[in-house]
């Protein structure tokens, strides 16, 4: 049997440690013990202690027995005796017995915490209905117990009286699955045990698994003793596991090694922050360090009862690693992080399951993707749907710029087909996409602040957000009263939450964006922390390696350029992202150096204090919600990836300490993770893994590697008509048809219009709806459709692999095969869904017919073009899918096919006006403009060149009917400029005209 070891209840012994059987392994170095030195200021809360000990045991008594005496009554007192008038000394007396009660109370918990402290065994007994009374008790006995090394009952904050954390059936960890992941404690002597919990959750399957077990066969079996606090500092597995496996992120191997093994107090470990002094660890066998010695035979600083309690719970160490466990990942309920009062939980939260798909196992890796589409974009809901809106508004603009000849004279611009990377990160976006997210979340924030605003109230200081199950938390760096309804407060003061059944019914408001500095880093189970980097109260520092960093960068970078619950901001990169300029190029700046970004930041730090002090307001939130709310106070947020010089850190340190109020945010990127003035300090790994111990965090970090970088920026790119050559491909609609007699499809579906399909059988049953939505999805992507793009267009909030195979098949088998027996339903080399050639939309025709007589056959042959024009118009029944039903399609506001379609049908109208009015066939010519405005009504173009015919035909009337027309249509606005100065050219007496009218 392996000789067992634990450690001694001081922190010295260190000479023992080189007799382990084992030796770490060659990544993990071994960390000298830290031991705490007793300072003066221990001293001082001793002696203040001992005086506080004995005022309320001797001096309460003392003081009650000489100024009061006995209260009670000497004999047994008569029916008159309680029927007498109640006196004051009646209620001295009273309120005598009842200061004699609690101190005797009080006392029982001192002689039971005395007690445990000096025998250093588990957690003391409950004294019946004392609560408060003995947590006071603890904390006076182990500050008065600190400067010697007997202390050893933890000994939670005064601030934890009432708590939670010492409930009627002393069950922290059922308390603790109540609570939320926090961030940000307000004491930071539990930091350290909430990290634990909150990265045990993120990982535990995936950790057991790289420890491959228990790693306790690997050499002795060792122990160690949970310490008591030494003043505000407490234990916990991350430090156990630092000292003494030289990795603090390996506390897993040891809450395995642990788990549900009972302990001496009778009480088992099910939650790695929940963990008590006098509790025994059995450690893995690389395990090293002073504090691990020999046991029971060369442990001589260990007591007799300490030694029979290791004996006693090594007995339960082959039932906890036979009963595997270490192996099973499930069960284990979110803690919260003990007794810290902000370090809250939502609701029910529990570790996500496995379900196998998992998420990038490296930063670096630019080939991870799950079913051909880049994973780290899926999992990224919120930038998914800022980029997915930017790239439609991109898109739109060139449209437009095309459609009036901003850009070389080009009409009917077609957007490029994306292929390649392009194409994977195009329907990543379409997958990953969460815009009903975004909208809540912008609403909930604009109705807050407009609720704040009628109330007049500030905005309360917000540091961080969590998305959890739909609810929006907000974590306030103070308590900010009770919130707005149908706000609610949380667990305590500094957390405001709002359902998402309140949500959904708040309206667009007219306010300003409150938070725009609120950006995703991550997520931990089911919930998504944004931190909001204007509010913090100095820099933020990410270490780890380069490439690493350079994905958080990048993905933050990308998210608070697109994001939809933002107004305005600044985001000034430094020694990267030159490349992410055009996602907005209104908002990103870069810089090359820190010389320049330090030089930049002076002015604006000098400059937002003055306008504060100017405007009387102590921070940009009280401007965001005054009457210049929409033109000021947006924030500034800084992203500088490379570690700054020692001297220009100084500087950053010096600006960034008042930052928090003057909306400026700083995230600098280090190598060491040593930076002057950081307030907090994050670290990415290897594994994609965002951690913060101190402040109590690991998170699934969201990332934007650098290929899916450079695609996306590719989309962006090519959306621009700046970047597209004069006459090329752009111009060509990505699917032409056979527009003569022996190209006649065997399936036509009418798009422009009401939906109707011909060549195929209605089919039955209430599916039908979803085929014909499948269908058209299909039919306005000729290049093809991924499974996954189809599934959650169709079924945004999710569905299963095996409903979409059948709906697939159910597909296949409705649309048939061609005579030569191919379906029309197959599939490219890369798994994309496609139509046959046989399957048709009048959309294809329509851009067929408009492209054969603009650059094909109707170029050289003028009749060829009338016909074409005339057959294209003709197409033309309204607007696309005009009979859609409510609450379908919601697909369409990802796409520019609405925007494409006018504009399309008015250039038909256009050309074909054009063709008439060379033969001066002016009523043939308002003829097709008026068939074009049917679906294009606001397309200026086609106005003008309707008054143009008008004009054309002499009849004044007429034209001042048509003037009329146009200016009950233009409403309080008014005449567009251009065509108020054409009505000058053709009538210029139109305004008389019209006033006689009236």
């Amino acid at each position: 049997m392996p000789r067992r070891r634990t450690s001694s209840s001081s922190s010295s012994t260190g000479s023992t440690s080189g007799t382990t059987a084992t030796t770490a392994p060659r990544n993990r170095t071994p960390q000298p013990v830290r031991i705490r030195r007793r300072s003066f200021g221990d001293f001082v809360k001793a002696f203040f202690a001992f005086v506080a000990l004995a005022v309320l045991l001797v001096g309460v008594p003392g003081a009650l027995a000489t100024q009061i005496g006995w209260p009670l009554p000497n004999g047994v007192p008569s029916l008159d005796w309680l029927q007498q008038e109640i006196t004051v000394d009646t209620f001295l007396n009273i309120l005598t017995v009842v200061v004699w009660l609690a101190w005797a109370q009080f006392t029982a918990c001192v002689l039971v915490e005395m007690k445990a402290a000096l025998s250093g065994v588990g957690v003391p007994g409950r004294v019946p209905g004392a609560g408060p009374s003995q947590l006071l008790a603890r904390q006076l006995v182990a500050a008065l117990l600190l400067v010697g090394a007997t202390a050893a009952s933890f000994a939670p904050g005064l601030s934890q009286l009432g708590q939670s954390g010492y409930d009627a059936n002393q069950k922290p960890a059922s308390a603790a699955a109540q609570q939320t992941p926090g961030l940000f404690a307000q004491q930071q002597e539990q930091a350290a045990d909430t990290a634990a919990a909150l990265a045990e959750q993120a990982s535990h399957a995936a950790s057991h698994a790289d420890a491959g077990g228990s790693t306790a066969k690997q050499g002795d079996t060792k122990y160690y003793r949970i310490q008591p606090p030494e003043g505000r500092h407490h234990d916990s597995l991350w430090e156990i596991a630092e000292r003494h496996l030289g990795d603090g992120r390996r506390y897993k191997e040891i809450f395995e090694l642990n788990k549900d093994r009972v302990q001496p107090d009778g009480s088992k470990l099910s939650e790695a922050s929940l963990i008590r002094p006098g509790w025994i660890m059995e450690m893995p066998g690389d395990a090293r360090g002073g504090e691990l010695v020999e046991m029971p035979d060369e442990a001589p600083n260990v007591s007799p009862d300490v030694q029979q309690q290791i004996a006693d719970y090594a007995r339960t160490g082959d039932h906890a690693q036979g009963g595997g466990s270490g192996a099973q990942g499930g069960g284990h309920e979110h803690a919260g992080g003990g007794p810290s009062t902000s370090q809250v939980s939502l609701p029910e939260q529990r570790p996500a399951p496995d379900t196998g798909h998992q998420q990038a196992t490296g930063v670096g890796d630019e080939s991870d993707s799950a079913f051909g589409l880049p994973e780290a974009l899926l999992a990224a809901p919120l930038l998914a749907a800022g980029l997915l809106g930017a790239l439609g508004r991109r898109r739109r603009q060139a449209l437009w710029q095309s459609a009036f000849g901003a850009v070389g004279g080009r009409r009917g611009m077609e957007p490029p087909t994306p292929s390649g990377d392009a194409q994977d990160v195009q329907d990543a976006l379409l997958v990953g996409a969460d815009p009903e997210g975004v909208r809540l979340l912008d609403r909930s924030l604009r109705g807050l602040a407009a609720s704040l605003a009628e109330e007049s109230r500030a905005l309360p200081v917000v540091y961080a957000a969590w998305l959890s199950n739909g609810d929006l938390h907000l974590q306030l760096a103070q308590p900010a009263g009770k919130p707005p309804a149908p706000w609610q407060q949380g667990q305590d003061q500094t957390f405001w939450m709002l359902a998402r059944t309140d949500a959904e019914r708040y309206e667009d408001v007219d306010t300003a964006a409150p938070y725009p500095g609120l950006v995703s880093l991550g997520t931990m189970d089911d919930s998504r922390l944004l931190l909001n980097l204007e509010a913090v109260p100095g820099i933020v520092s990410l270490s780890g390696r380069e490439a690493d960093r350079a994905a958080v960068f990048a993905s933050v970078a990308a998210e608070l350029a697109t994001n939809g619950w933002s107004d305005r901001m600044t985001i000034t990169l430094v020694g990267f992202g030159q490349d992410l300029t055009p996602l907005a190029p209104n908002r990103i700046r870069h810089l090359e150096d820190v010389e320049a970004l330090v030089e930049t930041m002076e002015a604006e730090t000098r400059q937002r204090r003055g306008a504060l002090g100017a405007a009387g307001h102590d921070s940009v939130l009280t401007g965001r919600t005054g009457p210049a709310q929409h033109t000021r106070w947006a924030p500034h947020l800084v992203l500088l990836a490379a570690q700054p010089s020692a001297e220009d850190a100084v500087k950053l340190a010096e600006l960034a300490a008042d930052a928090g109020r003057l909306g400026i945010g700083y995230l600098v990127g280090t190598e060491t993770g040593d930076l002057p003035g950081a307030a907090w300090e994050m670290e990415i790994t290897g594994q994609g893994k965002l951690l913060a111990p101190l402040l109590g965090l690991e998170l699934d970090a969201q990332l934007l590697p650098a290929a899916q970088q450079r695609a996306v920026v590719e989309l962006f790119v090519d959306a621009d008509p700046e970047n597209r050559p004069e006459g090329g491909p752009a111009n060509r609609p990505p699917f032409l048809v056979d527009i003569s007699e022996q190209g006649r499809p065997a399936v036509y579906a009418r798009l422009v219009g009401p939906y109707e399909i011909i060549g195929l059988d209605t089919p039955d049953g209430d599916r039908s709806a979803l085929l014909h939505e499948a269908l058209a999805l299909l039919l306005l992507h000729r290049e093809g459709v991924h499974p996954r793009v189809l599934s959650s267009a169709l079924w945004p909030r999710g569905v299963t692999d095996d409903v979409r195979n059948a709906l697939l098949d159910r597909l296949r088998d409705w649309l048939g095969a061609d005579p030569d027996g191919t379906p029309r339903l197959g599939t490219d080399g890369s798994g994309r869904l496609t139509l046959a050639k046989s399957v048709v939309s009048d959309l294809d025709v329509l851009r067929s017919l408009y492209h054969e007589a603009t650059q094909g056959k109707g170029v050289d042959s003028r009749a060829v073009r009338g016909r074409l024009l005339t057959d294209a118009l003709v197409l033309v029944r309204g607007p696309l899918l005009a009979d859609r039903p409510e609450g379908r399609y919601r697909w369409l506001t990802h796409e520019i096919v609405d925007a494409q379609l006018p504009l399309l049908v008015a250039d038909t109208g256009l050309a074909l006006c054009e063709f008439h009015m060379e033969k001066n066939r002016a009523e043939k010519a308002i003829e097709a403009l008026n068939a074009a405005l049917r679906t294009a009504p606001a397309d200026e173009r086609l106005w003008h060149e309707l008054l143009r015919a008008t004009h054309a035909t002499g009849d004044t009337s007429r034209l001042t009917a048509l003037a009329t027309d146009l200016i009950g249509r233009s409403g309080a606005r008014g005449l567009p400029p251009r065509t108020e100065a054409l009505l000058d050219e053709l009538l210029p007496t139109w305004r008389d005209a019209i006033a006689a009218v009236g």
